[in-house]
């Protein structure tokens, strides 16, 4: 399934008229043992990474480990078809109850990660404090921007798609998925890794496009990522659980200077 398409449209002020391509957003459900868990708005692409990372974000798995299957499935739902279905191991019962918590409280969209959270406290339960030592050089900071851009296939043709990179200790990208929703896109590196069963992800850094808002550190903080670079601002609420949990953040990633929150 494609991640762009044309469509009709008509330039101001020379009214030509010609085909733009445009970043595809579509529904995915994803489902847990038949079970509807979430509906998702996002690019299609990756869409096993981004249902293992959206299950890993949310405390209902802890790694590849608790994976029996994970595969797209045909349905006659309303959501087109576009749907990811995973079977739990055995040992995992003692997550059923975040399945049940998030069927009923769980509605993601494009422009929201963390709908129908009950309340901050329980992510504060779910993952505790960063650790583990990371420092990151500051003059191979202000070296990731342009490579990010360069990375950005997608976005370099419609203008319309965050992107989100696990940065390597040396500056090198390891991993970069592009999606309509910052978030999707943070689920989607999350889960390349999780398949992999490499996590926690305690030795690289979160570099995204959008801004840092408090999904974003909460998807960092319970997969163990130790420090976030964002090319767009922060949040006071995403600053302030950073501070508290003792996550690194950077912001306005740019132009050759940034701004270091916590």
């Amino acid at each position: 399934m494609p991640s762009t398409e044309r469509r009709p449209v008509q330039r101001h002020p020379s009214g030509r008229r010609e085909d733009d391509v445009l970043a595809v957003e579509e529904p995915l459900e994803i489902r847990i043992e038949g079970q509807s868990l979430a509906v998702t708005m996002r690019t299609p692409g990756h869409d096993l990474e981004l249902a293992a990372g959206f299950m890993l974000s949310e405390g209902i798995i802890d790694g590849a480990d608790d994976l029996d299957a994970l595969a797209e499935v045909k349905t006659t739902s309303d959501f087109g078809g576009n749907t990811v279905d995973c079977v739990l191991a055995g040992g995992v019962a003692a997550h059923r109850d975040a399945i049940s918590r998030a069927t009923r409280d769980l509605y993601a969209t494009s422009s929201c990660g963390i709908c129908g959270k009950a309340s901050i406290d329980r992510l504060r339960v779910l993952a505790g404090p960063i650790t583990t030592p990371f420092t990151f050089d500051d003059a191979l900071m202000l070296q990731l921007p342009p490579r990010l851009a360069a990375a950005q296939e997608a976005f370099q043709t419609t203008g319309g798609l965050h992107a989100a990179a696990l940065v390597r200790p040396d500056g090198s990208i390891e991993v970069l998925r592009e999606d309509i929703g910052r978030h999707n896109a943070v689920d989607k590196v999350l889960g390349w890794r999780l398949l992999r069963d490499e996590v926690p992800i305690d030795d690289r850094l979160l570099l995204v496009s959008s801004r840092v808002g408090f999904e974003i550190v909460q998807k960092a903080l319970v997969a163990r990522i130790p420090m976030i670079a964002a090319v767009g601002a922060a949040s006071t609420l995403a600053v302030d659980l950073a501070a508290e949990t003792g996550l690194s953040v950077v912001g306005f990633l740019r132009d050759g200077r940034f701004n270091r929150y916590t």
